[in-house]
């Protein structure tokens, strides 16, 4: 279904008993809404209706030109002003990758809409800052963002030859050559990866990251000691930013792209997160 929030319009994948208490499922880069097709079938049968939410950039009707329109709190905006239309109070939020931090930013400055929170591959922001800052690791780690804020050059060499080096990205992944080309294609329409990309480009670290405050949301955070975006550092320093009832799902040998690689995993870690909620545990 589409969705006018804010003057966009946003395209949303609903599914799940109509009555169920409501999940939104916000996708990373470079993927879409699409991400979350293996995980919410069980989620369905948990008794959980989900939203999975094409995000600004990657629905074609929310598209902003300018970088500064794709600031993490604007993009938080849009999941709340999504709420709003659909008459959600409140949510249990799940996101992967950059849908992750724009979740910890719904519930940081949002808290009142989020019941709970699942955060997948990226942990609290400043936990991802400070191991930046003090952890080579995480440094080396994090040096692909130098790429993908170059305006015009990140384009030219994410898409050259078919987007060979986008399709690389997914490498231990375990998607099949079709099921890369489905977040791959959409990316390859005209002014579709600069929108995209136009998140790494309006990150501020200072505001984004740094100095953002601890969340009080029941969290889990879900991390993959395969990422090669994201390293033990930042992982594990998670949790002194939460404080509320916290738990920490590693998954060992499990590449960045969790979602796709373990769906069953990632569906018991919000399974269980609801489920605490629910029952008061």
């Amino acid at each position: 279904m589409k969705i006018t929030a804010r003057s966009l319009v946003f395209d949303v994948i609903e599914g799940g008993p109509p009555d169920g208490p409501p999940v939104l499922l916000l996708h990373g880069f470079p993927q879409h809404s699409g991400e979350w097709a293996a995980v919410t079938p069980l989620l369905h049968a948990a008794g959980l209706r989900t939203y999975a939410l094409d995000q600004r950039g990657t629905s074609p009707g929310a598209r902003p030109s300018e970088v500064e329109a794709y600031r993490i709190t604007e993009c938080a905006l849009d999941a709340v002003a999504v709420l709003d239309e659909l008459g959600i109070p409140a949510v249990h939020l799940v996101g992967h990758d950059w849908g992750a931090i724009c979740a910890w930013h719904v519930a940081l400055r949002h808290p009142a809409r989020v019941r709970t929170l699942t955060a997948v591959s990226v942990p609290h922001p400043h936990a991802t800052a400070r191991a930046y800052l003090f952890d080579a690791d995480q440094r080396e780690r994090s040096a692909y963002i130098k790429l993908f804020r170059q305006p015009g050059k990140a384009e030219e060499v994410l898409l050259a030859d078919d987007a060979r080096r986008m399709r690389a990205l997914f490498a231990g992944s375990g998607l099949t050559d079709e099921g890369v080309d489905q977040y791959v294609r959409p990316l390859q329409e005209p002014g579709a990866l600069t929108a995209a990309l136009n998140w790494y480009r309006a990150m501020n670290p200072k505001g984004d990251l740094i100095g953002i405050g601890r969340c009080h949301v029941p969290t889990t955070y879900v991390w993959s000691d395969d990422d090669l975006a994201i390293g033990a550092t930042a992982a594990r320093g998670c949790a002194s930013h939460v404080a509320a009832d916290y738990r920490f799902v590693p998954l060992p040998g499990v590449s960045h792209w969790i979602p796709d690689q373990v769906p069953g995993a990632v569906a018991d870690a919000i399974i269980a997160r609801c489920m605490a909620v629910a029952t008061g545990g």
